[in-house]
């Protein structure tokens, strides 16, 4: 440190990047780690019907326009500063309810404790 405030004065106190992999900081790579998370899973193609960070992992490193290098942490890290959480885009349906297969035919089932069964 004194010696890089030798040479540089005090630009030498200015924070630079402490070690490790490089993040992902680019804009072009953000988009593209949220485009892959708003789309929706198909089981044939992706293995799944919901992402998980590993599986988004893996299908943003196979793709050919992908990152081959982004870690989940990156992932998460991404979706995390657009406010987009799993708990919010889960793909199956809303707590409380279920959709059921009757002899008359298909309906939904509501659960009317679901508020105090949240608390």
């Amino acid at each position: 440190m004194v010696a890089r405030f030798n040479t540089d004065g005090l630009a030498a106190v200015t924070p630079r990047h402490g070690g490790g992999r490089v993040s992902i900081d680019d804009a072009d790579a953000r988009n593209r780690i949220l485009r892959e998370a708003r789309r929706t899973p198909t089981p044939q193609h992706d293995g799944t019907a919901t992402w998980s960070l590993t599986l988004l992992r893996k299908a943003l490193r196979t793709a050919p326009d992908g990152l081959p290098r982004v870690s989940t942490y990156t992932i998460w890290r991404v979706r995390h500063d657009a406010k987009f959480t799993f708990q919010r885009t889960r793909t199956w349906c809303p707590t409380g309810q279920a959709i059921r297969k009757r002899k008359a035919g298909v309906v939904t089932v509501t659960d009317p404790e679901t508020e105090s069964k949240k608390k």
